[in-house]
């Protein structure tokens, strides 16, 4: 027997050189994974292995996005999908415990909302739940599906403020529960 820790008694050369060569792809595998990390350390500010001199190269669609892949683009991408599961429990929660508007008092904007509820009753059955009430109230705008007069919602001064119910609840569910599938499929698979 040889010195060669992958002679193995009764194999042909054949299948010690099949051996050493998965072995060299291997290494060269880990080679090749260790270069790029110390290649991403450089530009990395938080490295102790930065350099000042080193500038990541960014094209416009890659610029402010994580690298595809890391654990900042899948947590971003879990982060989105909680908030759409956030809309659509705060708009449950309005439909339950909100009103039938009164369709021939509102304006013509209006006609489609299904429920309303003032800010104030909101934000005492809402508050149980979460303390981000206004920042969820104006993400359901933006997505139009709740609307609300003003910019912001404060306690006390906007109890009084309607809010309404812009969709049917079926309807928001299904819009939500795509937003949030769709933020989960848009990541890499999860890193190890």
């Amino acid at each position: 027997m040889s010195g060669n820790f992958l002679t193995i008694p009764g194999d042909s050369p054949m299948q010690r050189r099949s051996r050493s060569s998965s072995l060299t792809d291997l290494i060269s595998a880990f080679d090749n994974k260790a270069q790029a990390h110390t290649e991403l350390q450089k530009i990395t500010a938080f490295s102790g292995h930065f350099v000042k001199n080193a500038k990541p190269t960014f094209s416009k669609d890659e610029y402010g996005k994580p690298i595809p892949g890391s654990m900042t683009e899948y947590r971003g991408a879990e982060a989105q999908a909680r908030v759409c599961t956030e809309m659509k429990e705060l708009c449950e929660i309005i439909h339950e415990y909100g009103k039938s508007p009164c369709k021939s008092l509102l304006p013509p904007e209006l006609k489609d909302a299904t429920k309303v509820i003032s800010f104030g009753e909101l934000f005492t059955i809402y508050t149980v739940i979460s303390d981000k009430l206004v920042g969820i109230l104006l993400r359901t705008r933006k997505h139009q599906l709740t609307f609300f007069e003003g910019e912001v919602l404060f306690q006390k001064r906007d109890d009084d403020v309607p809010v309404f119910l812009m969709q049917p609840i079926n309807d928001i569910r299904e819009y939500c529960n795509n937003k949030a599938l769709q933020a989960r499929r848009s990541v890499s698979p999860m890193p190890n």
